[in-house]
């Protein structure tokens, strides 16, 4: 049983480590593109406060802990868990090599359902659970991009003048906003991302029978913590990419705006112990304020690219996690 903690630990730890990386452009890539921090910089920075965010509750991991299963009551506890992240690892490294900001929360969500499924029954599934994160994780991007396009519309009508030098000069000013709104982002980004790892560890100690409750240990925090500000300080340069470029042209005031934005709606849901897409959330925030500027410079291909990558993402994990514990359980069940 040790062993096959251990076994958990790892991966759990391994998938945040990746997140971590994965996601590192949520948080820097407004920043990055209008060059008010250095890409080095910014990623350290990043990582710092990744870390700090990690440790602050745990309310978000006693959610993916226990509500889409019982782990408790459920069968074959210890090989749906290890079954769920290797399917999250393999989505999220597919995910980074193609530079597609996928969703770390809905591979690891759909593969935690596809697990169960295959190994205890579609009755062990706690559906009303699942459906309650997928409703949120549909929602918070279309809740990221409507009030992105108010918030950038507010400060366009408040303080954005016309004429090219006076554009410039709030520009500049707005750069320095940015070093402030992505250390907010980062420390939102950690204090929901690194939560879900933190939860299936939890899972899985429940599960083995370590523990009877949800509580998240200090131990599992700051694994967790520190394993997403190591791959935080990786850098997903390839997503990076993508966020920063290849979505539309971000200048300081709106990259302001995206960050502001995003770091309300990831704050009142962590507040709210609910798990979201981070990745959704930014996207659907730089796209919103990006509206408001300039709404036909917003690269819609890429954005349908990236809208159709979210949808399949929690059915793919689903049937592959399914898969994975079908073979797993083959050979050692």
């Amino acid at each position: 049983m040790l062993t096959i903690l251990i076994i958990i630990v790892a991966l759990a730890l391994l998938f945040d480590f990746i997140n971590g990386f994965h996601d590192t452009a949520n948080a820097i890539a407004t920043s990055i593109s209008t060059r008010a921090l250095s890409p080095r910089f910014a990623v350290f920075f990043a990582a710092i406060l990744n870390f700090v965010g990690a440790i602050f509750s745990s309310e978000v991991a006693k959610t993916v802990g226990g509500k889409v299963a019982n782990p408790a009551t459920i069968d074959n506890g210890v090989y749906i868990v290890i079954a769920a992240l290797l399917s999250a690892i393999i989505w999220n490294l597919l995910t980074w090599y193609y530079g597609i900001p996928s969703s770390s929360s809905h591979t690891l969500i759909g593969s935690l359902a596809g697990a169960v499924i295959a190994g205890a029954g579609v009755g062990a599934l706690n559906w009303s659970g699942f459906k309650e994160i997928v409703l949120i994780l549909v929602l918070s991007p279309i809740v990221a991009f409507a009030t992105g396009f108010v918030i950038m519309w507010i400060i366009r009508k408040l303080i954005l003048v016309s004429g090219n030098q006076s554009r410039s000069k709030m520009n500049r000013t707005f750069k320095s906003f940015q070093v402030l709104s992505a250390g907010l982002l980062s420390f939102s980004h950690g204090g929901n991302d690194a939560q879900k790892a933190m939860g299936i560890i939890v899972f899985g100690l429940v599960a083995l029978g370590y523990q009877n409750n949800l509580d998240v240990p200090l131990w599992v925090k700051m694994a967790a913590a520190t394993a997403m500000g190591l791959g935080t300080s990786i850098g997903g340069w390839r997503i990076i990419k993508t966020m920063s470029k290849k979505l539309l042209k971000i200048e300081p005031i709106n990259g302001f705006a995206s960050d502001l934005n995003s770091s309300i709606v990831i704050q009142t849901s962590t507040h709210l112990g609910m798990p979201l897409s981070t990745t959704h959330v930014i996207s659907s925030s730089i796209i919103g304020t990006g509206s408001v500027m300039r709404f036909h410079d917003v690269k819609w291909g890429t954005v349908t690219r990236m809208v159709m990558t979210w949808v399949i993402t929690i059915p793919i994990s689903m049937i592959l996690a399914f898969v994975i514990y079908k073979i797993l359980f083959a050979l050692v069940g």
